[in-house]
């Protein structure tokens, strides 16, 4: 897990790893190593250090915040020459790679993969610091002084991040065009599909601003493309008014949208779940949307082909809600889900052909100018079954009712929600996204009966049976990355349910699953919020 500061140059930035011998998604809020390469960096970590913690790092820098008198302090001076000052950072990796018993020629190969072009002479001296690095981690493990882990047989494992998931089911969803503006955390959605794209035929293009991104995605799907835009949430702020014109338009599209703290530019490389509500009300008038908030990895490849599905099926604009925790967070995994793209319901047209006919299930046949011989007729004002414009109010009563008539369908085959932890429970924790394995690793850390979790990875429309089992709780406790609650309220304007206790943060920063559990034996053990 990564944080970063929105500087293009400077600031203290840090890299969260959790090294264990069983499979780990969550981000831990405590710190058993902490090895920062600059005061300022120690200083942003203080919160996080407890006094097991051991601190690595050089003296006149890493130590100058931090309380060596409760901390055991180690200095990088102590790995020898060149410890201090001259390549630290490549000391401090051979002292982390040691204490977890990295092999050795796999550390010699990547050095010389990263310095070889800068000539023999560098990669022999960063090799040297990175062998002095490595003997003072194992003399640290030697002395009991640094908690260690065992070894589980790796495999082949992938290691992939959240941003690796969107681009791959896209890729499974058929998505054959994409337009974009450049917009933090969403960016590597961008880059990585322009990476693809001569390889599977995808029509990649970075416009000028998001108005002219989800237009053009418009235009795109119009013409027969499986279209997609990414983008975060002042971008979003922009689309809206284009995804109002696919609402009416019944234009299939599909939008990435990375969270971020707001409002305004707020803090752009930090984590929030903040625009479920931009998400879920984004466009003026009424219309269906399905909003897909995945939960990990698997996740986001599964739900992203199944976006691209369900908006061609519907003719609706799908948002795939993720956040910069999803999107930075990498981990391994045996095997990404891997399903075939989903079938077209684009049809040949003939002169019958009428866009928007009116059907009892809201859908419309879907064709696209030059197959068929049919008018293709799209347009953004109300209009009559073929699509040309009309004032009539009778007419008009009756196409708003064809296009929310979708709903019933869109919900029948929306995504349950996943219940984890005791089927007896009397505490359930209600959460949504990415705070997926937080909570469940929270729940199983307490090791206590009568509490489950309940996930949502489709926040809208909601799958009935979350409120079946949500109203078998005693207690209702919701979890969500942001000040007021959003999904709280969708929950209760929808089922009328309103949570008996909150879990809220909104500082940028992803719950830790330590953290959680701590808030969850305050609520059952009567401590309250």
């Amino acid at each position: 897990t990564r944080e970063y500061m929105s500087r293009i140059r400077g600031g203290a930035n840090s890299t969260t790893i959790r090294v264990s011998t069983r499979p780990v998604r969550s981000h831990a809020t405590r710190i058993d190593i902490l090895v920062p390469l600059k005061g300022e960096a120690a200083k942003r970590q203080l919160d996080r250090v407890t006094p097991d913690t051991v601190i690595i790092g050089e003296e006149d820098e890493a130590f100058t915040h931090v309380d060596c008198s409760a901390n055991l302090c180690v200095p990088l001076s102590t790995a020898g020459e060149g410890g201090r000052q001259d390549r630290a950072n490549i000391v401090a990796t051979g002292v982390i790679a040691c204490i977890f018993d990295l092999e050795r020629e796999i550390l010699e190969k990547q050095v010389r993969q990263i310095f070889a072009p800068k000539g023999e002479e560098t990669v022999r001296a960063n090799l040297e610091a990175l062998w002095r690095g490595c003997d003072l981690g194992l003399s640290l493990v030697k002395g009991g002084k640094v908690p260690t882990v065992g070894r589980r047989k790796a495999g082949k494992p992938l290691i992939m991040n959240g941003t690796d998931a969107v681009v791959i089911g896209a890729l499974q969803g058929g998505c054959t065009f994409l337009s974009s503006y450049p917009m933090s955390p969403s960016t590597g959605v961008l880059t990585g599909l322009s990476g693809a794209a001569d390889r599977f035929g995808l029509l990649v293009t970075q416009v000028e601003d998001e108005i002219s991104a989800i237009n053009t995605a418009l235009g795109a799907s119009y013409a027969g493309a499986r279209a997609m835009v990414t983008t975060s949430g002042g971008g979003f702020d922009l689309m809206t008014e284009g995804i109002s014109l696919a609402g009416i338009g019944e234009i299939p599209v599909v939008v990435h949208l990375a969270q971020r703290p707001g409002p305004g530019t707020g803090l752009p490389t930090r984590t929030a779940q903040e625009d479920l509500l931009l998400a879920l009300h984004g466009g003026h008038g009424e219309f269906p949307r399905v909003i897909l908030a995945p939960g990990d990895i698997e996740e986001g490849v599964s739900l992203t082909r199944r976006a691209f599905f369900l908006a061609e099926k519907y003719q609706v604009p799908v948002i795939v809600l993720t956040d910069q925790f999803f999107v930075d967070t990498i981990y391994d995994l045996t095997q990404v889900p891997l399903e075939e793209t989903p079938p077209r319901f684009i049809r040949e047209t003939d002169e019958t052909y009428r866009r928007y006919a009116i059907t009892d299930t809201g859908v419309s046949p879907l064709g696209i100018p030059g197959w068929g011989k049919g008018l293709v007729v799209v347009d953004s004002d109300e209009h009559d079954e073929e699509g040309h414009i009309t004032e009539d109010l009778t007419l008009r009563v009756r196409m708003v009712e064809k296009r929310l008539r979708k709903r019933e369908g869109l919900e029948a085959e929306s995504v349950p929600p996943s219940l984890s932890g005791d089927p007896d429970f009397e505490t359930l924790v209600v959460h949504w996204g990415s705070t997926k394995w937080a909570v469940r690793e929270a729940i199983d850390s307490l090791g206590t009966g009568g509490i489950a979790s309940l996930h949502f990875s489709q926040v809208y429309p909601l799958h009935p049976l979350g409120g079946e089992i949500m109203r078998k709780a005693r207690r209702l406790v919701l979890l969500e990355q942001n000040a007021s609650g959003q999904f709280g309220s969708l929950l209760k304007r929808e089922w009328g349910l309103d949570p008996h206790d909150k879990i809220l943060r909104w500082d940028g920063l992803p719950f830790g699953y330590d953290e959680v559990a701590e808030k969850l034996n305050g609520i059952i053990q009567g401590g309250g919020r």
